[in-house]
């Protein structure tokens, strides 16, 4: 399935056959996004709150849980691993296909994410409502794709052999180190032989992912090994999803490095290039 749907296809799609919706809103900020989805949401959809749904055993912020823990945490809002699933965010694209990647890496075989989001369909003239939902419990049989992710050996080794793109999401001032890292103990700058490719270089001023051709062209300046499978990367883990879902819109696979910076720049042994 297609990994974007707009807002009017939503609707017509939701006129057709269930559909599980999921606004997955996180904020780097601290905004509250759990009282922006209590204000107005889609009508039947859940909250994912990213930061629970993650290891409680890992000293990184929001890494992947493992199978059980998430199949359980997704049965608990009512979601299975064959249900056709919608995932938005109020606000411009930014938390959202992190969490289309997780469900999609965890075994769900049709996940979508809604371009532009809660605004784009209240402009379409779609209903909302406030308020938590109650989902009736089911259960989501999950199973980790290992090919989806990578850890910091598989970057270390990939950076050395320079034959696979290691593509950071993250603005330039963090990727050149010209400003402190949001977290204590992490080092600014980059890795070096990483490519910054921007996260809000692919989303328009309307918040939506941009066209398939706008996507190529900025893959492309930004030297995109043609044959080898992409690492995408960032602070934490969520934004890098915004880059795997571009490729994915494109017709590429890519793999996720879901320790990121927050685990390569506090690492002692790990290089870390400024300026």
């Amino acid at each position: 399935m297609p990994p974007l749907i707009d807002a009017t296809e939503l609707s017509a799609l939701m006129a057709a056959q269930p559909v599980k919706l999921v606004d997955a809103g996180w904020r780097l900020d601290g905004t509250d996004t759990r009282a922006r989805y209590r204000a107005a949401h889609i009508p039947g959809a859940v909250f994912l709150d990213l930061e629970a749904v993650s290891d409680p055993a890992s000293p990184l912020p929001h890494t992947l849980p493992d199978a059980e823990a998430f199949g359980q945490a997704m049965g608990a809002l009512g979601l299975s691993e064959a249900d056709t699933i919608v995932v938005y965010e109020a606000g411009p694209m930014f938390s959202a296909p992190r969490a289309w990647w997780m469900l999609r890496t965890f075994g769900a075989r049709d996940v979508r994410v809604l371009n532009g989001g809660l605004r784009a369909w209240v402009e379409a003239g779609g209903k909302t409502v406030s308020g938590d939902a109650t989902p009736a419990p089911t259960r989501f049989n999950a199973r980790l794709d290992p090919d989806a992710l990578v850890g910091l050996e598989d970057v270390r080794t990939a950076l050395q052999s320079g034959d696979t793109s290691v593509l950071d999401a993250r603005g330039p001032a963090r990727f050149w180190g010209d400003s402190p890292e949001p977290r204590p103990g992490v080092r600014p700058g980059h890795m070096p032989g990483a490519v910054n490719l921007p996260y809000a270089d692919l989303v328009d001023p309307q918040g939506r992912l941009r066209s398939a051709v706008d996507l190529e062209a900025r893959f492309r300046a930004a030297g995109l090994h043609e044959t080898a499978v992409p690492v995408t990367t960032c602070g934490s883990g969520v934004t890098a999803a915004i880059l795997v879902l571009a490729l994915t819109v494109l017709g590429r696979s890519a793999r996720l490095y879901d320790g990121s910076w927050a685990e390569w720049g506090s690492h002692a042994d790990t290089p870390v290039q400024t300026g």
